[in-house]
């Protein structure tokens, strides 16, 4: 049942891609997940911390930059380097998770997701970039992203005492209908977008290879993490923290490349590695399933 609201989801938006509103209703749902159904999702599990999601937010920064700097000494390319550590964590990451580990997994999933929203932010635009970027224009970028503010808002509720009067007010219809949106929007862009997106084998092989590197990674740090980081709890997330590596090239990275180079050349990189990640999910998933 878990991974039926997805799978309609992601068939409603393969149909929907031709209809002439296609365009404009893309640009609604994911504006309405990345700016209203994410913030609502990290401000509700923020409100009520839980332990262990100030390490979990370090574990998925920290990958994100040492995956970013370890492609990038092979391949010399930033752009690639940037494909392959920045991943799809809002309209994928979010579905993927609730769908393999049911909706207990979303304080860990946002912790994971505001780490490697931060490194997005700090490192996209420089990464893209042919001219230096001012740290003060890096910094407010970061400071006004909605994971950001969202964290803000719920420091500030916490401080406040809010977390007291929304326990005594039934709040967790808005959180379960905020999460079951972030589900359908997130799968409902994913089919909108592949269905009109061309990918030719030679980029899905090459996709192929490189998502095998990152599960090696995954395995190799998910591992080390595991065995010595302190993280609370960490045998209920190291399932979904190793979904990180699951994942395909997050989709803004090809916007931030035309407005910056002028040119498009990640959008295959993230059409065939969306693709394969699916299928990799899937295995995961299978996985999952038969061995817990």
């Amino acid at each position: 049942m878990a991974l039926l609201l997805p799978l309609l989801a992601f068939l409603t938006g393969l149909l929907l891609a031709t209809t002439p509103v296609a365009t404009q209703l893309k640009t609604i749902l994911s504006s309405l997940l990345a700016r209203c159904f994410i913030p609502i999702v990290i401000i509700y599990n923020m409100v009520f911390y839980q332990a262990g999601s100030l390490s979990l937010m370090l574990f998925s920064f920290g990958v994100a930059v040492l995956l970013f700097y370890f492609f990038l000494y092979f391949s010399k390319n930033k752009l690639n380097a940037l494909c392959f550590s920045y991943v799809n964590m809002a309209w994928l990451g979010f579905p993927f998770a609730i769908a393999l580990f049911g909706t207990e997994i979303s304080p860990a999933m946002v912790a994971l997701y505001v780490g490697g929203s931060i490194f997005g932010n700090l490192w996209a635009v420089t990464a893209v970039s042919n001219t230096p970027q001012p740290l003060s224009m890096i910094l407010k970028k970061v400071m006004y992203s909605p994971p950001i503010v969202a964290l803000s808002l719920a420091a500030l509720f916490w401080l406040l005492g809010i977390q007291h009067w929304l326990q005594q007010h039934g709040i967790d219809w808005i959180y379960a209908a905020t999460k079951l949106g972030m589900t359908f929007s997130g799968m409902c862009v994913l089919g909108m977008w592949l269905r009109h997106t061309k990918v030719h084998r030679a980029d899905l092989w090459q996709s192929t290879q490189t998502a095998g590197l990152k599960l090696l990674c995954g395995l190799v740090l998910c591992g080390l993490a595991y065995r010595f980081l302190p993280i609370p709890h960490i045998e209920q997330s190291i399932g979904v923290m190793f979904l990180l590596f699951c994942l395909p090239p997050a989709a803004n990275i090809v916007a931030l490349e035309t407005h910056y180079q002028g040119t498009g050349t990640s959008a295959k990189y993230i059409a065939s590695g969306t693709i394969v990640s699916c299928v990799v999910v899937s295995l995961y998933g299978v996985l999952l399933h038969l061995f817990i």
